[in-house]
């Protein structure tokens, strides 16, 4: 099934290739357009090349990991308002302006990053750990 061409565009960043392209399906099979990149320092050049729609980030990256890369994205005009999936396999003690705007924990079922990404781009806090 290919997305239609006017679906969100969905940029999936994580390091280990097997997870990344399992996101990835789970989010083309729902209807969205994805896009991957495999370290922090490339998703942020995607994410300034594509401005996606919206972002999952694995929060442990080479090169630059999530928490900077998430950093880097807020502060670049081009794509700070993008909505940011926070994926990762432990829950971060300090969550306060941590910048994303949904939490996923790992491993996850294909339903529960599907309903974080639906729900932000709905403008939604969908399994937020506190913003402010």
């Amino acid at each position: 099934m290919t997305p239609a061409a006017d679906a969100p565009l969905v940029l999936v960043v994580e390091d280990y290739e097997d997870a990344r392209e399992m996101y990835a399906a789970y989010l083309r099979l729902d209807g969205f357009r994805v896009e991957e990149a495999g370290d922090g320092a490339e998703a942020v050049r995607l994410a300034v090349a594509l401005a996606p729609d919206a972002i999952v980030m694995d929060l442990s990256l080479p090169v630059v990991d999530g928490f900077e890369t998430i950093r880097r994205l807020r502060a670049e005009p081009g794509t700070h308002g993008i909505p940011i999936v926070a994926l990762s396999g432990f829950a971060p003690a300090k969550t306060d302006d941590a910048g994303w705007d949904a939490f996923v924990a790992k491993p996850c079922m294909p339903h529960e990053l599907i309903g974080a990404v639906r729900s932000v781009l709905a403008g939604g806090p969908a399994g937020r750990l506190s913003r402010s």
